[in-house]
């Protein structure tokens, strides 16, 4: 979930010129190219982003953090796996992929398989957030030595490549925080980020850094949406972050990061080349977005999918801010089979996913959308939630 402030209203027919420019195609994925940011029409998206390069692109596309509140620790969306068939059958790997808040980002990665992703969230803690994921991911051999860093845990003995998700919930269930542990993995992970990587975080990164991994160390598996409130084990009113690594696509098959060390490999492959990209941006701004679409079609990609989470329904409720939005994914490099995954609390009359679902996800073509909004048949959220299916 993102809040976007208030902001002047712009010319409408700006924003139908922009959507228009949306409308048609451009080539989709890519091959090895330059590390650069550099806007040569012959450049490709690299296998690999260097760091300076990667650092480069998180300083300069970022615009100033913004407000929400919640800490957004784990997703409140527990059906977020339901739409993974259908995006399968409809999008093709090596895409680019957009998303906004936490981790749930990583198991549609897992699934969609995009040559880049880039994370837009207007809190900044949201990309410090993302940064100590890409370093206990990068530090981990394997999904248990991830969870032992990730709750300060030490690593239950018996622990093997082909263990079940469950089993791996269950035996760090039985393993208490570990205070030494949690400094220890603290100072690593820092080194990790400002001396590996040299990314150069601020004394106010560095103590956002401390209180999402303090929370993490804190909750264990059982962290929610809005912890410390609201919270509490098992299917309480926010799930936890273990039951949202148990659920399922509605077919009985876990597709989630953890789910399995292929899985696992498969992210830890994309924050390893630096390819998985957090920025500190506001939906309906004026340059996250952009700057996001300029890079991509300079080097000839497609968005494959993006998902808003609920973020279309704040800004429905902030005057012209949806305008905007849509008028910034105008700007996007897209194609006929650009999609967006959007999640609608309570339904709706749509039907829910999980049977613990406070919500439900639906995705729609990005090209029909900005054709609606063109045509003004989007005025308000309800008639957006008509689009999706």
């Amino acid at each position: 979930m993102l809040h976007t402030p208030r902001r002047p209203a712009v010319l409408g027919i700006l924003a139908a010129a922009l959507v228009l420019a949306a409308c048609a195609r451009t080539p989709g994925g890519s091959v090895a190219g330059s590390n650069g940011v550099g806007t040569s029409a012959s450049l490709e998206i690299p296998d690999r982003l260097s760091d300076t390069t990667f650092w480069r692109m998180v300083t300069e596309f970022s615009e100033p953090g913004g407000y929400f509140r919640s800490d957004n620790f784990v997703s409140n969306e527990t059906s977020f796996q339901y739409v993974i068939p259908d995006l399968q059958r409809t999008t093709r790997p090596g895409g680019v992929y957009l998303g906004v808040a936490p981790d749930q980002n990583f198991t549609y990665l897992v699934a969609l398989k995009p040559r880049i992703a880039f994370i837009v969230d207007i809190r900044r803690q949201n990309m410090i957030h993302h940064l100590m994921y890409k370093a206990l991911i990068e530090m981990s051999n394997d999904r248990a030595d991830f969870m032992s860093a990730l709750f300060a845990r030490r690593r239950p003995a018996g622990l093997e490549p082909d263990t079940k998700v469950e089993a791996l919930f269950i035996a760090f269930d039985a393993v208490p925080a570990d205070s030494a542990l949690s400094r220890k993995t603290m100072a690593t992970m820092t080194d990790w980020l400002t001396k590996r990587h040299g990314f150069a975080l601020s004394a106010n990164d560095l103590q956002s850094l401390d209180y999402v991994y303090r929370a993490f160390v804190t909750a264990g598996p059982d962290i929610t949406y809005a912890f410390p409130n609201g919270g509490g084990r098992g299917f309480g009113r926010w799930p936890s972050y273990a039951q949202l690594m148990l659920e399922s696509d509605g077919t009985g098959l876990n597709r989630s990061y953890l789910a399995s060390e292929a899985n696992f490999r498969v992210l830890k492959d994309l924050e390893t080349r630096n390819l998985i990209v957090p920025l500190v941006g506001n939906f309906s701004g004026d340059k996250t977005l952009r700057a996001v679409g300029k890079y991509l079609k300079d080097r000839g990609a497609t968005v494959t999918a993006f998902y808003t989470s609920n973020v279309e329904q704040y800004l429905f409720q902030q005057g012209d801010d949806w305008n905007r939005f849509y008028a910034n994914v105008g700007t996007l490099p897209l194609d006929s089979t650009s999609t967006f995954i959007r999640s609608l609390s309570n339904g709706n009359g749509f039907r829910p996913g999980s049977p613990n679902s406070r919500s439900v996800q639906l995705i729609s073509s990005v090209n029909e959308v900005l054709k609606a909004v063109q045509e003004r048949r989007v005025q308000t959220y309800y008639d957006m939630i008509q689009l999706s299916k």
